[in-house]
């Protein structure tokens, strides 16, 4: 006997929902270009004065890039959740003591020697939640 699979749809929220969303998760995705490749490296974040501010093993790039943060729950079993996508400019925090802040309270992976720190300043925020059938 088979049944119909539900209708999964994804929901678009409001930029307060989605930082709100962000906040209250500690670990995502930062993706960029190096090298004209695209990397994608796991990461800790936290919010903070409207910036995102993101530890992650990747090589420390001088002066600004552009990077995008994405960070989700989705449980496998439902294909219910949520996922927020964050995109703007960037900058490595050079401050000594404000990056040695950072590596005290956000926790991370190292890779060889690369361990940044690094300020989005968001110029794009989405989201969406993930529903079944009529749910919004």
């Amino acid at each position: 006997m088979s049944t119909t699979p539900a209708t999964l749809r994804m929901v678009e929220v409001s930029g307060a929902e989605a930082l709100w969303l962000l906040e209250g998760a500690a670990l995502g995705r930062l993706v960029f270009v190096q090298r004209d490749l695209t990397v994608v490296r796991p990461a800790r974040h936290v919010w903070e004065f409207g910036r995102l501010v993101v530890r992650t093993p990747v090589q420390a790039a001088a002066g600004r890039l552009s990077a995008t943060y994405h960070v989700d729950e989705v449980r496998a079993a439902t294909g219910t959740g949520w996922t927020v996508t964050v995109a703007g400019p960037a900058e490595v925090i050079a401050d000594q003591a404000e990056a040695a802040h950072y590596r005290r309270t956000l926790a991370g992976w190292s890779h060889g020697p690369h361990d940044a720190i690094i300020r989005i300043h968001p110029q794009t925020v989405s989201g969406f939640r993930l529903v079944r059938g009529a749910e919004s």
